[in-house]
């Protein structure tokens, strides 16, 4: 794994508040990376120390493989979860002034502009003033600022937040594509969906503290419980009266045409040995292993964090 973005134990004090306490992360290079927390756990405090809006007290941060400097904000693009446009000015003409500070010649901020501007069906609203826009035009437009120099690292902070569905999925689209094309994304949400469907790696911060690390993937296959789900014909089977005391019979719903159950395995027993108690039974129409949701294993892990 390459690491486009490294935090070694950032710490940072605010008066009487540790914002960061130590905090390592590692950003692996065309990867999104959610950065999650309950409000006030140190995210945003992160997310500003690596736009270098503020410092950290101590610790380290480093930008492939070097210690952060100056002139990596180029190679950095940051949508902020607080929006902010200048609402009197022109829409166009406030994108190129943006466009402009982030290194772009005129006529090249120009092209790409109108291209994406074309892209969000927006560009009929270049010479508006933004605050004729409506807030899901002036996200796109805040987003659209945050990508158009190509940035190698880009920091989304709440990215959905104003869209409707139809635009949340024309983001999403967008970021992976973004990803797909070589980018390395920082996405930080309070939304688990988002966290399954897009990132490939998270960590979890809580009190100042990082209290998990990892791929989505191999986070889910830690938590499991070695619960499995499976759906059968036959309602008149009375399964927790007749499986061994192996397996609990956990949920257990009937419908009209099949019968849903969950089963969790108490002992060193496998799912072959489940499935050979419940063949005899009845006729099984789908069986899988529950897999916990992130949404789950974060409230856990904050809860255990207390």
């Amino acid at each position: 794994m390459v690491a486009l973005f490294e935090a070694q134990e950032v710490t940072k004090q605010f008066a009487n508040h540790k914002a960061l306490d130590k905090v390592s992360i590692t950003v692996p290079e065309q990867s999104i990376f959610g950065l999650l927390g309950p409000n006030g756990a140190g995210k945003t405090t992160l997310i500003r120390i690596i736009n270098q809006i503020t410092a950290p007290d101590s610790g380290q941060l480093l930008f492939r493989s070097g210690k952060l400097q100056p002139e990596h904000i180029y190679k950095i693009g940051y949508l902020p979860e607080e929006r902010g446009l200048y609402k009197k000015m022109k829409v166009g003409e406030q994108a190129l002034y943006l466009a402009r500070l982030k290194g772009l010649s005129k006529a090249d901020a120009l092209s790409r502009l109108k291209k994406w501007f074309d892209k969000f069906d927006i560009l009929p609203w270049w010479n508006r003033k933004v605050e004729e826009l409506s807030k899901g035009m002036q996200q796109k437009v805040q987003f659209i600022i945050t990508i158009i120099h190509n940035p190698e690292l880009l920091i989304f902070d709440e990215p959905f937040s104003g869209f409707d569905p139809i635009n949340v999925n024309l983001i999403k689209d967008e970021i992976l594509d973004i990803k797909k094309q070589g980018a390395t994304i920082i996405f930080s949400t309070h939304n688990m969906a988002s966290v399954e469907e897009l990132c490939d790696h998270i960590a979890l911060i809580d009190n100042s503290k990082k209290i998990l690390e990892g791929s989505v993937k191999e986070i889910k296959e830690e938590y499991k419980s070695n619960t499995f789900e499976l759906e059968f014909i036959n309602k008149t089977v009375n399964i927790a009266k007749n499986l061994s005391a192996d397996f609990e019979v956990v949920h257990l719903e009937i419908g009209e045409e099949f019968t849903k159950a969950k089963i969790k395995i108490k002992s060193d027993r496998s799912q072959n040995d489940l499935l050979s108690e419940l063949i005899p039974m009845v006729s099984i129409q789908s069986f899988n292993e529950v897999l916990p949701t992130m949404n789950e294993i974060f409230i856990s892990k904050v809860k255990n964090n207390e």
